[in-house]
């Protein structure tokens, strides 16, 4: 079990859900304000995506990144900033011709997913390790060896610490061959990610698994999508990991009940301590993660 739980907080995600709850952050400012909430609820680490503010799609706009970075450091809240490096990867193909691309494809390059994280060095950045058949239709994630490589290699010279996004247990053995290869810096950072689909599904004896496939020395995290948001709090501590909840991941705070960020952290600061764990502080999460001390 772990007695000193890092609780990130993924405030928007990519997805489409800002018509399913007037609590999704969309606006930078809403965005910012948001993880000063979490933060003051117990996170100490924000995961943040952007959106575009007039219509809501996701984005990975430097300047958005950017409002957001400052508008948080203004409030001088004391926070981790976790920025995804994951957009850029998105593939729609036609399933009657399949080289045709359709609407909602953004598919760049592993170094074209980072220009905000050169631009503003986060404490942390996400990695997504590996390709993936992203839910129903024909709507894939691109990450092959040859980006993850190169962005790899980015971030490291950049000095940023990876986040490992993983969605499947292949990806879990991908992301240790970085490792192998020296393209990963100890402490590695493990973000295990349960029940999209298609890849590791929700279910304890698989997260126990990769659990036991991690590297040595490897600090992690997992969450569950929907309903199993809180249960799996409970799964990750009692396996010796930290935790994430947010609005990218789940809306509701119970049946019909729509949540803030805010209140999805307090509900794991609940789990958390009514397991006997107490809640890491941002600087414990630093020291832990090899992070940068606060400027």
């Amino acid at each position: 079990m772990n007695d000193s739980v890092i609780i990130t907080c993924a405030l928007t995600g990519a997805g489409d859900t800002v018509g399913r709850s007037p609590h999704v952050p969309v606006t930078p400012e809403q965005i910012a304000s948001s993880a000063v909430e979490a933060a003051e609820a117990g996170a100490a680490v924000v995961h943040v995506h952007v959106r575009e503010p007039d219509t809501g799609v996701p984005s990975r706009d430097p300047r958005l990144y950017r409002e957001v970075v400052e508008r948080i450091k203004e409030t001088g809240t004391d926070v981790v900033v976790n920025l995804t490096a994951g957009m850029g990867g998105d593939l729609v193909i036609d399933p009657g011709e399949p080289l045709k691309h359709l609407p909602g494809t953004d598919l760049v390059g592993g170094i074209e997913r980072l220009p905000h994280v050169e631009e503003l060095l986060p404490d942390i950045c996400t990695l997504d390790c590996g390709s993936l058949n992203f839910g129903e239709g024909s709507n894939l994630y691109i990450s092959t060896p040859d980006m993850l490589r190169a962005g790899a290699k980015r971030i490291q010279e950049l000095g940023v610490r990876p986040e490992l996004e993983i969605f499947d247990t292949g990806q879990l053995w991908f992301a240790k061959q970085l490792l192998e290869e020296g393209l990963l810096d100890d402490p590695t950072v493990f973000q295990l990610c349960m029940g999209i689909p298609w890849g590791a599904p929700a279910e304890p004896g698989v997260l126990k698994s990769m659990v036991d496939f991690l590297p040595a020395g490897a600090q992690w995290a997992s969450f569950a999508l929907g309903r199993m948001q809180m249960p799996w709090v409970a799964q990750s501590i009692l396996l010796g990991g930290n935790v994430r909840v947010g609005l990218e991941d789940n809306l509701y705070l119970s049946k019909g009940v729509k949540a803030t960020n805010a209140q999805l952290v307090e509900r794991a600061v609940q789990i958390t301590e009514l397991l006997g764990a107490k809640v890491a502080t941002p600087d414990q999460a630093r020291e832990r993660l090899g992070l940068r001390a606060r400027a």
